[in-house]
């Protein structure tokens, strides 16, 4: 079927009824519906070409989208959540980010190209975690706590790493000047935006409280999240780093989840169209390159995850069966990996969509049976450990 002459209006129409019934479908058999809008959106690519329409609302989404995240994080819970849980974080950039790097290299790989994959591999999926957690009833359990404040750390995280990412294949060039320029570009931005907060946006609750509930409201947050996320392109950086921070900034009210609420159904709305459009751009016609770069991505990404959860997991307290099942709970990659393989080559775009599909697919199946296989491994540990029992 030949959609290049239906109107970008009906296109979008039609593929947003669409998204609709995949979700659908998807909450009914409990799925993560990102997987589906991954699948359409390269279903799609081989019927339907570039929409700008749809270029323009993905990347509203994905502001918006950090913009929620950064309201979640006043400058003070920042600080205490970095002494909590900063080493099993750290362990997780070494592993998911370093060691990916390093193994790229050995592979003969350019170093950007190595970076820009380190980045895709690094960050788990929230969205799909924080849903699984919720449809399996684990958000009580001993490791859920664990999870979520290392999910905190990469969310925190993932937008530097997009940011330098970004910076270094926009100016396509990796020297140690261009890399200390954009680290002071993000520091500026840090910087501006944690005196605007505190000093501007702490004194707004009373304007807050007024105004909340008027339809006018949205406007000033989207505004807002747009003018930081712009400002952040126009320094060369990357506009999800500038719209996090500008959720920092409104953090600063403390009426997070009032605020959250008035930009949340815009946000639903288009990040779907996010997923579907990144899967558009990739190109599945010319077969899949580059294959053993993408099992040793696979293959390391569980291992590094399966790490550093255990490992981490037991400095932060956990004993070995909920250490072993936090490892096994967040391999899935998604929307921040899918961010950093935006910047990307065509075909390095399309080795990277097959691998978030392959490990949210991988991750989705070992969350499920991560309770019994934790149960089950040392169980036959503590029975090979008792007198008697060789």
């Amino acid at each position: 079927m030949d959609f290049s002459n239906m109107s970008e209006v009906l296109l979008s129409g039609l593929l947003i009824s669409l998204l609709f019934i995949s979700a659908y479908l998807a909450n009914r058999i409990k799925a993560p519906d990102i997987i589906t809008f991954l699948l359409i959106g390269i279903g799609l690519a081989f019927f339907v070409s570039h929409s700008e329409i749809l270029e323009f609302a993905a990347e509203v989404g994905i502001v918006l989208m950090f913009f929620m995240l950064g309201m979640e994080f006043p400058v003070n819970q920042l600080k205490k959540l970095a002494l909590n849980i900063y080493k099993a974080g750290l362990l997780d950039l070494f592993l998911s980010f370093g060691v990916t790097v390093a193994l790229l290299l050995v592979m003969k790989q350019p170093i950007e190209i190595a970076l820009l994959l380190g980045g895709v591999v690094y960050a788990t999926s929230s969205s799909i975690t924080v849903k699984l957690l919720e449809k399996n009833k684990r958000m009580t359990t001993k490791d859920s706590n664990f999870i979520l404040g290392l999910l905190v750390f990469e969310d925190i995280v993932s937008p530097l790493l997009v940011t330098i990412i970004a910076s270094l294949f926009m100016s396509q060039a990796l020297t140690a000047t261009g890399l200390s320029l954009v680290l002071v570009k993000i520091i500026v931005l840090l910087a501006g935006a944690i005196l605007i907060g505190q000093f501007i946006f702490r004194k707004l609750g009373t304007f807050v409280d007024k105004y909340v509930n008027e339809d006018f409201f949205i406007l000033f947050m989207v505004g807002i999240s747009l003018t930081y996320a712009g400002i952040a392109i126009q320094l060369g950086l990357s506009e999800v780093f500038g719209a996090f921070l500008a959720g920092i900034m409104l953090a600063e009210i403390r009426k997070t989840a009032m605020l959250q609420q008035t930009v949340r159904n815009l946000r639903d709305l288009l990040m779907p169209i996010f997923f579907i459009n990144f899967g558009l751009s990739i190109e599945l016609t010319a077969g899949i390159s580059m294959v053993n770069v993408l099992i040793v991505l696979v293959v390391w990404s569980v291992l590094s995850k399966l790490i550093v959860g255990y490992v981490g997991g037991k400095q932060f307290g956990l004993n070995n069966v909920p250490a072993l099942r936090a490892g096994l709970s967040f391999t899935q990659r998604g929307e921040f990996s899918m961010i950093i393989a935006g910047f990307a080559s065509t075909q390095i775009k399309t080795l990277s969509g097959i691998f978030i599909l392959i490990s949210a697919i991988i991750g989705v199946t070992l969350f499920q049976f991560a309770p019994k296989i934790a149960k089950r491994v040392f169980k036959k540990q503590k029975k090979a450990s008792l007198p008697g029992s060789a």
